[in-house]
């Protein structure tokens, strides 16, 4: 089984890995005037919930971000230093959509010039749903996969999981109690490398966002539920709510704590000032 899971770990990211010079989306973005791309079959899921959570954030949540996260330094080969400011707005004349830049017919792509392509909204979520099948397929019932942030629980007994302070590790701000679904976090801090820069964008400027700084998002399936930990950055929980089943905890820019869908679990009160 280990050699199983390594292995399937090993495919997902030849395909997906911005940061691998062979991978499918380096292909992608090395291809001057575009092209024709086969995707795994399994890339239909997590595409469907890109398309979805492009629209309900007008937007704002776009796999094609990935150029804008290059330019700010965070690009394959971890500069962390961004480019002059002249050449981030250049890009911004001409900053692409996925839904006008990119033709889709199920798991294949078509595209009109280079495009970097980065899926790390949902694309680790969606790999620990991929290895949760492949334990499932097994006959393993009982099982925790851990991806550091994104995280499945398969089981009848719930799990208890301390929800981290995004600037205090070490400290938890609550717990969460998690019973055969998926949790997944998100922090500003967690990849940030310089004052005002980490890696959740508004795709539609390209700019990091500052007025929360965590989330937490419980829900049946891992893809979704990192997909919207991303997503509750750039939109109000409600308006994702019509589309998907979740619960979540967030904290705001001035440490404030709200939560929504019924969350199960315990928010600890704040430190006196």
């Amino acid at each position: 089984m280990r050699e199983r899971i390594l292995d399937r770990v090993d495919r997902f990211d030849a395909v997906y890995s911005r940061f691998r010079p062979d991978s499918l989306v380096s292909q992608i973005a090395a291809a001057p005037g575009g092209g024709r791309f086969v995707f795994p079959d399994d890339a239909i899921d997590l595409f469907d919930l890109y398309d979805q959570l492009a629209h309900l954030t007008g937007g704002a949540m776009d796999p094609l971000v990935g150029r804008d996260l290059e330019l700010l330094g965070y690009d394959p080969a971890y500069s962390l230093t961004p480019v002059p400011h002249t050449d981030r707005a250049a890009h911004a004349d001409a900053r692409p959509a996925w839904h006008r830049d990119v033709e889709r017919h199920g798991a294949m792509l078509r595209t009109r010039r280079p495009l970097v392509i980065d899926v790390g909204a949902a694309g680790k979520g969606y790999l620990v749903d991929l290895v949760s099948a492949l334990l499932q397929d097994a006959g393993v019932t009982r099982f925790v996969v851990d991806a550091s942030g994104d995280l499945r629980h398969g089981g009848e007994h719930p799990i208890r999981i301390g929800l981290e302070h995004p600037t205090e590790p070490g400290r938890v701000i609550g717990v969460a109690n998690v019973a055969d679904a998926a949790l997944c976090a998100s922090a500003i801090t967690r990849r940030a490398w310089g004052p005002r820069l980490h890696h959740v964008l508004d795709a539609r400027t390209g700019a990091p966002v500052h007025d929360t700084v965590a989330t937490w998002v419980v829900a049946e399936r891992t893809d979704v539920a990192d997909a919207l930990a991303t997503a509750l950055f750039l939109t109000p929980a409600h308006r994702l709510a019509d589309s998907f089943s979740f619960a979540c905890v967030r904290m705001l820019a001035d440490g404030r704590t709200d939560t929504f869908g019924g969350f199960d679990g315990t928010l600890f009160a704040a430190d006196p000032t």
